[in-house]
């Protein structure tokens, strides 16, 4: 999977997020309720949620996670992460499988991982 679209609450916040804090671009931003974001090798569009009412609020995801390439990064993310003030959810650990990651939310409540994992390493 190459691209993930997310409703969220707030579109300049989390555009924010993941351009000023996880390096991401701009790639088209065609009006005040939509932004399409790249990692170079990623798609995030943002789209504005159309309503606050919770039956009427579409699916939401249980996380997104962006590929580290070095397993010592993630440690650095994470310290990075915390100095700007963003929420982590869990700290950095090995997993069984060799992978690392840590879990952080963004400024609309999506569940971000920052991960390293061997297999998707250099792909």
């Amino acid at each position: 999977m190459r691209h993930v679209a997310l409703c969220v609450k707030d579109v300049e916040a989390c555009e924010a997020f993941y351009v000023d804090l996880l390096g991401m671009t701009v790639e088209w931003h065609p009006d005040a309720d939509n932004i399409y974001l790249t990692s170079g090798n990623d798609n995030l569009a943002l789209h504005r949620e159309a309503s606050s009412d919770p039956e009427q609020r579409p699916q939401r995801l249980d996380h997104i996670g962006f590929i580290i390439d070095d397993m010592g990064q993630v440690d650095a993310w994470h310290d990075f992460l915390v100095e700007q003030g963003v929420t982590i959810k869990k700290s950095p650990k090995t997993h069984r499988d060799g992978a690392r990651s840590f879990y952080c939310v963004d400024p609309d409540g999506t569940l971000v991982q920052l991960i390293y994992h061997p297999p998707l390493v250099g792909r």
